[in-house]
């Protein structure tokens, strides 16, 4: 049996026999602004965030565990189950009803934030009337429910070329 092959990383030493010493990646972190929103997806809790110095285009859900923030995710829990009267806190268990969201909770449309493309195709984030929620739906249900607010929308980002 042939003997192995000692395989060893390329310039561990410098042509004078030194050690390089290569320093260690660390992630980099970002800090939150704002806890905007919260969804359930696949089982996980995700929270939309607002991250400080970007703008709101900037805006992405993450993970519950993908974060640490506790105190703005519990200001905002406290504020969204103060804003909705006999809400269950996240403690109790949940009912089907309220993995709802937008337009089957039978929410009114008040505008259209911003637009996002993600994997599951273009997405609206949606402000509803009578509430600071913001939410991300799909552009395909959105172009069916409210046209006049997403020509609206679009109306006022388009820059024509003049002759």
């Amino acid at each position: 049996m042939a003997p192995k092959k000692r395989i060893l990383p390329k310039r561990r030493l410098t042509p004078y026999g030194k050690r390089i010493i290569y320093p260690k990646a660390e992630p980099k972190l970002f800090a939150v602004e704002k806890v905007l929103g919260r969804r359930i997806v696949e089982g996980k809790v995700e929270y939309l965030l607002k991250w400080k110095g970007y703008s709101d285009a900037d805006n992405t859900w993450e993970t519950e565990d993908n974060i640490n923030c506790p105190d703005l995710i519990e200001a905002f829990l406290n504020s969204h189950n103060a804003s909705l009267s006999g809400a269950s806190t996240s403690n109790e268990p949940r009912d089907a009803g309220d993995n709802l969201r937008g337009f089957a909770r039978g929410l009114e449309p008040e505008g259209i934030i911003d637009v996002k493309q993600s994997s599951g195709g273009l997405m609206f984030v949606m402000k509803w009337k009578g509430s600071d929620e913001t939410e991300l739906v799909p552009a395909k249900e959105a172009n069916v429910k409210c046209p006049q607010m997403v020509i609206a929308f679009y109306e006022e980002r388009i820059s024509w070329n003049s002759p």
